[in-house]
């Protein structure tokens, strides 16, 4: 199972998370922390989803591929994390509440690269990578 778990982020991205849920919270916007490390076996259980598996596509990359599988001396370091808006107690997958978006300002004020941005590579609400 992914880690949920903020200490399992790269060590710059930690820092950079923190004050993003600090954010977050200060701006009144519900959400889940979702996603932190992956390992490879997970990432290719989900690049199989909707191709070889049940269920709708959630992920382009393949093990190795992800900023998710990253790791330092063999510890996860996630150099990604995954959120989903909360809306009346329940998740809003959909990317159109307005939250969404000031989701996506905050991370990208903070420096990091939001795939749910215009003129994203992909549309990934969820997802907030640390640049470069």
């Amino acid at each position: 199972m992914p880690s949920r778990n903020p200490n399992d982020l790269h060590p710059q991205l930690q820092p950079i998370y923190k004050q993003f849920a600090d954010e977050m919270e200060a701006a009144d916007i519900d959400y889940i922390l979702t996603c932190t490390y992956r390992s490879g076996d997970e990432q290719n259980r989900l690049f199989a989803q909707g191709r070889t598996r049940p269920g709708a596509i959630v992920t382009r990359a393949r093990a190795g591929q992800s900023a998710h599988n990253f790791t330092v001396n063999g510890k996860p370091a996630a150099k990604a994390f995954d959120i989903v808006i909360m809306v009346n107690g329940k998740p809003e997958w959909t990317g159109k509440h307005p939250n969404w978006k000031k989701a996506g300002e905050i991370g990208m004020r903070l420096g990091l690269n939001w795939y749910g941005r215009p003129g994203a590579p992909f549309r990934e609400m969820p997802h907030f990578q640390l640049r470069g």
